[in-house]
């Protein structure tokens, strides 16, 4: 059986409670990432902005296990004002390939009443499998 490694890169807030990401043999288990900047504040600007940071967050923890964002195999957003998303799903998209490339993996947006922090507005979250990406051989 492979061993479990916790993924906590000191570049993200502490973790309390939880763990950024768990590694079990070539899989990644990202946890769910607000827009939490390095001082623990949701950063301002809206859905755009709040999905900028908190994706940067997953990928952070992904590249800390040794994924790259073509690894990623299932992306969970849980979402506030899913409306506000789908204005601005072109931004979103655009956000998106920018980080990580054109590829998508199997993706769910699901609504919800609220997230830890009140002013969050997004949480995603992922699973990964380190080689399954582009360019893997």
């Amino acid at each position: 059986m492979p061993s479990k490694q916790t993924i906590n890169p000191a570049s993200l807030p502490k973790p309390s409670g939880f763990a950024h990401g768990t590694k079990v043999g070539d899989t990644i288990y990202l946890a769910g990432q607000t827009a939490l900047d390095k001082d623990m504040n949701i950063v301002p600007g809206g859905i755009v902005e709040q999905f900028r940071q908190a994706f940067s967050n997953v990928l952070t923890t992904l590249r800390e296990a040794g994924g790259e964002p073509g690894d990623l195999v299932d992306v969970t957003i849980f979402l506030t004002d899913v409306e506000d998303y789908l204005a601005n799903g072109r931004e979103i998209g655009r956000i998106w390939r920018e980080m990580a490339g054109n590829d998508y993996p199997a993706m769910a947006g699901i609504g919800i009443s609220r997230l830890w922090q009140p002013e969050a507005l997004i949480e995603i979250k992922g699973v990964a499998v380190i080689g399954s990406g582009a360019g893997a051989g």
